[in-house]
């Protein structure tokens, strides 16, 4: 019988994409990561990770990546099952902060997943641009907030990476002078990321629409105002990727971090932490 323990270790290692982020995760040493995974290696007879040393990156094996869909259900049903008993009489608050452009069937169904599992707990979200929920968590008016971000850019409870894509309407047309733009308001990682591609492909540029609604940015690509720079989650059926078209090539990959305003969480906290990234881990 495969250890609970070692599974979610597993699971922790793959999510947090490496031993040493893994063991800030759960707090444990590097080096317990390491014998753990061995461990389970042993116990399922093959090797489940390709370690890269010169990037401390790992890789999943073709086992390894078998095993994982199974570890996630596994450590999950655990988890559901332990806060089910320990949560009975636990009554609070916990803030969540999510970004503006979050899905909002995906959030809809966090929302609702958390409210019938925790229903003691009073659940505050805040929505806005990462910048802003960043400093929200600083000065601790937010318990978590998953915030949009650099890849890797620091410490993080989980991350989720986001591929992006140059999009525009069905009758948009470039044009020659300069390209329109369709951008959140100043502050945004998207923003940034658009301006200096647009600029190291040699195009002039100008800001045509700026939104900090995800639903108006998305409403102005569709209406053939300009060109924006969206994770394939927004994209709409109407909306036309066209990366790779007139030299614009898509910059680096971002990422969707879930990050706490304490290194110590409280029961509450954690229990919001432990959902938030079970539910994304289902949902991406």
């Amino acid at each position: 019988m495969l250890d609970l323990d070692l599974l979610k270790t597993f699971v922790s290692v793959v999510d947090s994409g490496g031993f040493t982020r893994a063991g800030d995760r759960i707090n444990r040493t590097q080096s317990t990561i390491s014998q753990q995974i061995k461990k389970l290696e042993e116990q399922v007879g093959c090797p489940l990770l390709i370690r890269h040393r010169a990037s401390k990156s790992i890789q999943l094996t073709e086992d390894g990546e078998r095993l994982l869909s199974y570890a996630r259900r596994l450590v999950s049903l655990a988890m559901e099952a332990s806060d089910m008993l320990s949560t009975r009489d636990m009554r609070g608050v916990a803030s969540l902060g999510v970004p503006e452009d979050f899905p909002l069937d995906r959030l809809i169904q966090l929302l609702t997943g958390f409210n019938l599992r925790f229903p003691d707990i009073r659940l505050d979200t805040r929505n806005g641009l990462s910048c802003d929920l960043n400093e929200q968590l600083q000065r601790r008016e937010l318990d978590l907030a998953l915030i949009k971000r650099n890849v890797e850019q620091s410490a993080a409870i989980a991350s989720w990476p986001e591929r992006l894509e140059w999009v525009a309407g069905a009758q948009w047309n470039l044009q020659q002078q300069s390209i329109a733009l369709v951008v959140y308001e100043q502050g945004c990682l998207y923003r940034e990321r658009a301006i200096r591609a647009i600029e190291a492909s040699g195009w002039r540029w100008h800001i045509a629409f700026c939104s900090q609604s995800l639903a108006s940015i998305q409403a102005a690509v569709s209406a053939n105002i300009g060109l924006s720079l969206l994770p394939q989650s927004a994209i709409r059926a109407e909306h036309q990727i066209i990366t790779g078209q007139h030299g614009l090539v898509a910059p680096a990959p971002t990422e969707l971090a879930l990050v706490a305003s304490t290194k110590i969480l409280s029961n509450i906290q954690q229990c919001l932490a432990d959902y938030v990234v079970e539910h994304l881990h289902q949902s991406v």
